[in-house]
């Protein structure tokens, strides 16, 4: 399996274009049966101010991993104690890695899923 992020302008344009939908925290793509959790997230970009002991820079935290450090975010920007952090929001999802073993059968509509999405970012 593949974690990726997905900032929340490309499900955007991907939703526009009806290639892929994000409902009820899951990923779908029209056509495919399957569909897959999505969580909340966000990338941690740059510090814009303070200094990064967390080492989150360049990071991807969900939702809940932000509530357990006790930061906050606010648009495109979180804090975190004393140290702001420019971030993109988005989601994480798992999707399987074509060509991989898989712990369940593997077909054709999950690897051009996964295919799908490795070739978006």
């Amino acid at each position: 399996m593949a974690r990726l992020f997905l900032p929340q302008s490309t499900l955007e344009e991907w939703a526009l274009a009806d290639k892929a939908d994000l409902k009820e925290g899951k990923l779908s793509v029209p056509g495919e049966s399957a569909s897959y959790p999505a969580a909340p997230a966000v990338h941690f970009v740059r510090v814009v101010s303070g200094v990064d002991e967390k080492k989150l820079a360049q990071k991807v935290k969900t939702q809940e991993h932000l509530h357990a450090m006790g930061a906050e975010q606010m648009a495109d920007s979180v804090i975190l104690g004393e140290t702001a952090y420019e971030v993109v929001t988005g989601y994480v999802t798992d999707v399987p890695t074509p060509g991989k073993a898989q712990p369940q059968k593997a077909n054709a509509e999950t690897d051009l899923l996964a295919a799908f999405i490795l070739n978006k970012l």
